[in-house]
């Protein structure tokens, strides 16, 4: 990306930051950013502007890109620790849970009641069913707001990679100036100041070239602290794509999840729903058959049972010839016993009358009796 850098000397630039395109391709920066001619005269004239035996300048030098930096490594990691990619991972584990609580179990078939237990079976399927794809709905809007999230989220680490690309740029011409300033300083104006303070031999002339030593690494560690402030920013540019690659790769499982796994999910579980019936529609008309089969055998034993009593009933007679020998023998006895009660009845009535004769006579003589002796 190419964008207009000014340099300057009080810290500050005019860079302006720009929304880029989404590019996930971009390659890590070069250690020395190729320059435009333009950009290569403008370090060359603000190395010229550099007074390194001015603290205010060594102490300012680079501060602003410096702190662009420092606020952009910062908003980086806020932007790395914000993600909350562990919900996603969640989401999608509640996926797996749900379509594993699906599952048609066999032993509920050891239900008493036949009907109702198939009429039982089919809507506690279907209503597991329709509970798991509820949930799973929920799930998957809840992994559609975090798919739209990640996707901005993309977009804009993009946008922070090339602005990064730009700091980098910039802090590295600040350092290519200085770096410039610094060779001048060693190579002209320090042996200058030496060559003066040896013509003079006067302390003045001592100090300013000491004076100028202390400058002089006093920027050198300024140049080298933009350096390692350089290097941050190089680092920034990997952390960054792998922060990309992460969200990329959590949109493409939660686009696969919602595009093939769900719809795939469903359609199958519609199948095995459709199986389950065909097969339990199977199972009922092989239980209904053998039921019938069961009630024939027992209708057909009984008929039997209640033909044979009932032949045998109509071959016996109104009344069994051990009954009519049994009631004839009873006879026989009742009459033999009434006759021998008659005979016994007869025999005892004769003498009761022979006996009455007596009594009567008996009396009578005892009457006569009495009557003589009156006389």
């Amino acid at each position: 990306m190419d964008r207009e850098i000014k340099l300057s000397l009080d810290g500050t630039n005019d860079v302006e930051e720009e929304k880029i395109e989404l590019n996930l391709n971009d390659s890590l920066p070069q250690r020395e950013p190729h320059l435009s001619p333009d950009e290569e005269k403008q370090v060359s004239e603000f190395s010229k502007q550099i007074d390194i035996s001015n603290p205010n300048v060594i102490l300012q030098y680079g501060a602003g890109i410096q702190r662009k930096i420092a606020n952009f490594s910062e908003k980086t990691l806020n932007q790395v620790k914000t993600k909350d990619l562990g919900e996603v991972g969640e989401l999608l584990g509640n996926v797996v849970t749900e379509l594993k609580n699906f599952e048609i179990n066999e032993e509920d078939n050891k239900i008493v009641g036949f009907f109702k237990k198939q009429i039982n079976k089919s809507n506690g399927i279907k209503s597991k069913y329709e509970s798991v794809e509820k949930n799973i709905d929920n799930i998957i809007k809840g992994l559609e707001k975090h798919q739209v999230t990640l996707m901005k989220d993309i977009a804009t680490l993009d946008q922070m990679y090339d602005l990064n690309e730009s700091y980098y740029k910039e802090l590295s011409m600040y350092i290519l100036a200085g770096e410039k300033k610094l060779a001048e300083a060693k190579n002209l104006e320090l042996p200058k100041l030496e060559e003066a303070a040896k013509t003079s031999n006067l302390p003045v002339d001592a100090q300013k070239t000491n004076d100028y030593v202390n400058f002089i690494n006093s920027f050198e560690k300024k140049l080298h602290d933009l350096d390692l402030t350089r290097t941050v920013s190089l680092q920034m540019a990997p952390q960054i794509r792998m922060v990309q690659s992460s969200n990329t790769v959590m949109v493409e499982k939660i686009q696969s999840t919602i595009v093939n796994t769900i719809p795939l999910w469903k359609s199958q579980m519609v199948i095995a729903m459709g199986a389950n019936h065909s097969r339990e529609a199977a199972k009922t008309t092989k239980e209904v058959t053998d039921l019938t089969n069961k009630l024939l055998r027992k209708n057909a034993e009984s008929l039997k049972q209640t033909t044979v009593d009932t032949a045998r009933l109509s071959e016996r007679g109104i009344v069994d010839i051990d009954t009519i020998k049994y009631t004839n023998e009873k006879l026989i006895e009742s009459l033999n016993e009434v006759r021998d009660i008659q005979r016994d009845g007869q025999r005892k009535r004769m003498e009761a009358s022979e006996e009455l004769k007596q009594i009567e006579e008996n009396l009578k003589s005892s009457l006569l009796q009495i009557a003589n002796r009156e006389d």
